[in-house]
């Protein structure tokens, strides 16, 4: 990448790159207070009950996970300069269980790369984005598409 990341326009993604990034403690009072307020399912808030889940103890929620995910996405990877959001995400899949402990970095690769046809200043790319744990094993991956500006040209 000759670009900076964070000066990154449409076109300085390329298909096929991969970047990996981030270094994000899970402890177990985030997921807890995570968990009660947005998913109160006892396997994600009380570690007492959770011992006897399916999961043998506390777990952090699924959303909790694709949260960490996007802040180290908007924190080393997102151009401030260019980025105009996301139109959506698809294929999310929750792979392992994120437990209090485990240190979450994230692995994105462009899959694709489409200038917008009805509006030439902007573009979509199609990127393949993993949270990984501190083993490198893959806990949570989705196909998510980022709208960027083009590189002004005057």
């Amino acid at each position: 990448m000759t670009v900076p990341v964070k000066e990154r326009y449409f076109e300085d993604y390329t298909v096929g790159e991969t970047m990996e990034f981030g270094d994000y403690l899970i402890t177990q009072e985030e997921v807890i207070e995570f968990a009660r307020k947005y998913d109160p399912q006892p396997f994600h808030t009380d570690p007492v009950a959770a011992q006897s889940s399916s999961f043998g103890g506390l777990v952090a929620s699924g959303w909790m996970t694709g949260g960490v995910m996007m802040r180290l996405l908007v924190d080393s990877f997102i151009s401030p300069v260019s980025s105009m959001g996301s139109p959506g995400i698809d294929e999310v899949r929750w792979l392992m269980p994120v437990r209090p402990g485990d240190r979450l970095s994230v692995r994105v690769t462009v899959l694709e790369s489409r200038r917008s046809q009805s509006k030439p200043d902007r573009g979509v790319i199609q990127l393949l984005q993993e949270a990984r744990n501190q083993n490198g094993e893959v806990v949570m991956s989705f196909k998510g598409f980022g709208m960027y500006y083009c590189r002004p040209t005057a």
